[in-house]
């Protein structure tokens, strides 16, 4: 993929795939203290091999984070490189209050945030495909948990097709819900991390995944019966 509207950006972000390991691993790269510092003087500097190393460590966690929120695999690949023209742009005014990994993914949700928006605008035609496209995948062996705890989405079922069932549950889910679910559930990150992100205190935090999960489960036990995700409403 290369830099769009001469961004003047001195890299471009390959063509990345969708690596299930990355998303596992998250954001943070096995880095101390001392080495993000000099990492993140070198971006501040434009340094060119300092940007050509953070988009190696991160291309494949940004387009699978993009991914999971926008559902269309076109539109992520096209936004994760708009996440690293961000990055070059305005990796000078990151005053270090947070982590670098949770700078980059408050970066990416807004932008993820805006591309919804706009895809809203256009009636979203790519992620109907993306849902049918899905639909062929999808068999019914996959079995979700129904108790007073509500699980997390990758324990509700198992095995690829529980990859595609929440896949497609996902994308049924409110996009704030949809961004916590993934934030914490399949990022793994604290709450301390989302409320960074998302600017929401900790409480609200809580009470909005606990209604996402519970939302996420009947869109998969919806699925498993052959219904549309929302039709137990």
């Amino acid at each position: 993929m290369e830099p769009r509207g001469g961004s003047g950006c001195p890299w471009a972000v390959e063509t990345v795939t969708w690596d299930e390991r990355a998303i596992a691993s998250g954001f943070d790269v096995a880095m101390d203290e001392a080495e993000e510092r000099r990492l993140i003087e070198r971006l501040q500097r434009h340094d060119e091999a300092a940007f050509n190393e953070f988009v190696r460590l991160h291309q494949d966690r940004v387009f699978a984070l993009v991914l999971r929120m926008i559902g269309d695999r076109a539109e992520a690949e096209d936004l994760a490189q708009e996440v690293f023209v961000t990055v070059f742009k305005s990796i000078g005014n990151f005053r270090g209050e947070s982590k670098l990994s949770t700078w980059l993914y408050r970066v990416t949700t807004n932008h993820c945030k805006n591309r919804i928006k706009y895809l809203g605008r256009r009636a979203r035609p790519g992620k109907e495909a993306w849902d049918e496209e899905l639909q062929g995948e999808t068999s019914g062996n996959a079995s979700v948990a129904t108790s007073a705890h509500v699980p997390r989405p990758d324990q509700a079922v198992e095995g690829r097709e529980a990859e595609t069932l929440v896949q497609r549950a996902l994308a049924a889910l409110p996009d704030d819900q949809r961004e916590l679910v993934v934030l914490r559930d399949v990022e793994g990150l604290t709450y301390d991390e989302i409320q960074a992100i998302t600017g929401h205190p900790e409480g609200t935090v809580k009470s909005k995944l606990h209604r996402a999960r519970l939302l996420l489960v009947q869109h998969l036990e919806a699925l498993r019966a052959g219904r549309k995700p929302g039709s137990e409403r």
